[in-house]
């Protein structure tokens, strides 16, 4: 089946070998032409290292390669979605699946990724959302992985599920778009955290207590914008925070641990040299906290670091000391 990939970082160029290796025909479009032409010369993806590129994988940087194609994937940072989806309009074939893969909240609206690509497109074109714990690095290199495709749109789910399943690459659908995608997004902000406490030192009980309570918070604000709770406890929640706050892959805990030991923030999101998806998740899951009448706590102590240049130790201490709360949050009612 004829798809694109748009966006040739790691999470694009890995989606797009595991679309070919299933034997589909695959384009993997580039924002700028410099970039697709390292690619082609290099025949690797810097990001990839050491993941040969199949000759097969056609390269472009021409948005025309999106005609004629079933599905069609955005793999742009989370601030171009909204632009590339744009950029679509009167090229993409009419019922092309699109299929977005990045994580975050778009900045301005506070709205989903998908539901940001809605807006642009219109109702001709099945939205999904394809997220879960899944490193680029790793699914270039054939790490058995498991993600969720989540659409309110059965068939375009369930198509993705098709294209992209292998023996190596799990795909399950759900319904629940919603809460797939802030789950997705929102473990951002408390995989910063997990790196901060990483940076200052602090050990496994620390972070198992932040994990475990900010999924808690997470699921809070997910359901109140409709998500089902069940879906935190699935892959795209637990699963994707796991992998999230415990990896050095994670570009979110490696500028956490650089905050947590001192970097000035601004400076530390420069030395990961990647978008830091989770600075801009704190800032718009704490306007969503507020909107939706939701407490979360560890969010906005994110933002009092992030932005308001609070010392992480003293908000660690404002965190542990605030009021005596019952775990279970309906306990004896």
């Amino acid at each position: 089946m004829k798809t694109a990939v748009l966006g040739s970082g790691g999470w694009g160029t890995a989606l797009a070998m595991v679309l070919l290796e299933n034997g589909n025909e695959v384009t993997l479009w580039s924002y700028q032409e410099a970039e697709s032409r390292v690619l082609r010369e290099t025949g690797e993806n810097p990001m990839l290292k050491g993941v040969p590129l199949p000759r097969e994988l056609a390269l472009t940087s021409d948005l025309n390669c999106v005609r004629g194609c079933a599905m069609v994937v955005l793999a742009t940072p989370s601030f171009a979605v909204r632009t590339t989806a744009r950029s679509l309009k009167g090229v993409l074939d009419p019922g092309t699946v699109v299929v977005s893969v990045s994580k975050g909240i778009e900045k301005d609206t506070s709205l989903t990724l998908t539901d940001a690509i809605e807006q642009e497109l219109g109702p001709d074109h099945p939205v999904v959302a394809l997220c879960g714990p899944s490193h680029a690095e790793e699914v270039g290199r054939k790490v058995p992985t498991a993600v969720v495709s989540a659409s309110r749109n059965q068939k375009a789910a369930e198509l993705v599920q098709d294209l992209f399943m292998n023996e190596r690459f799990r795909v399950y659908t759900s319904p629940d778009i919603v809460g797939v995608e802030l789950g997705a997004a929102l473990k951002n902000i408390i995989a910063l955290c997990a790196g901060c406490c990483d940076g200052m030192g602090f050990g496994d009980n620390t972070k198992a207590a932040l994990m475990t309570r900010g999924l808690t918070e997470i699921a809070r604000l997910g359901v109140a914008m409709g998500g089902r709770k069940e879906t935190f406890a699935g892959l795209t929640g637990v699963g994707d925070l796991i992998v999230t706050c415990t990896s050095m892959h994670s570009r979110n805990r490696r500028c956490g641990i650089l905050i947590g030991q001192g970097v000035p923030v601004q400076e530390a999101i420069q030395q990961i040299g990647a978008v830091v998806e989770g600075y801009y998740a704190t800032a718009t899951g704490k306007e969503l906290a507020e909107k939706m009448g939701v407490e979360m706590p560890i969010t906005e102590a994110a933002y009092s670091v992030l932005y308001e240049g609070k010392d992480p130790r003293k908000v660690i201490t404002e965190l542990m000391t605030r009021a005596k709360k019952h775990e279970i949050e309906d306990s004896w009612l």
